[in-house]
């Protein structure tokens, strides 16, 4: 992820921010094998559940949006989740490629 990008996207919190909007911030921290985005990708979320950004793909981040707005809809600071595979639930969760990450979501204001 570019910096200018990663600049457009803070750049996006700060105006739903300012508009009154609630606005989940995810980060991925940490990737094991095949993962579709590096550690530091990010997404912002807001309320109504609007995004910019990227941080997976597929079921994966339809579930960190899911989760994001359920941290904003409870008023939680933060939440941290991990995506990996096992056999049982690989196509599930979008990683049958082998991959696992761990994001970060939090509310910023």
């Amino acid at each position: 992820m570019t910096v200018l990008f990663k600049n457009t996207i803070l750049e996006e919190a700060i105006s739903w921010i300012e508009s009154g909007q609630q606005v989940a911030l995810v980060t991925v921290v940490e990737t094991w094998g095949s993962s579709p985005f590096e550690i530091g990708s990010k997404m912002i979320i807001n309320e109504k559940g609007n995004f910019l950004g990227s941080v997976s793909g597929g079921c994966v981040e339809t579930s960190i949006i899911s989760e994001s707005l359920e941290l904003l809809k409870n008023k939680n600071s933060f939440k941290k989740i991990n995506f990996k595979v096992s056999d049982e639930n690989a196509w599930d969760v979008g990683l049958a490629c082998g991959g696992e990450m761990t994001v970060f979501i939090e509310q910023i204001n």
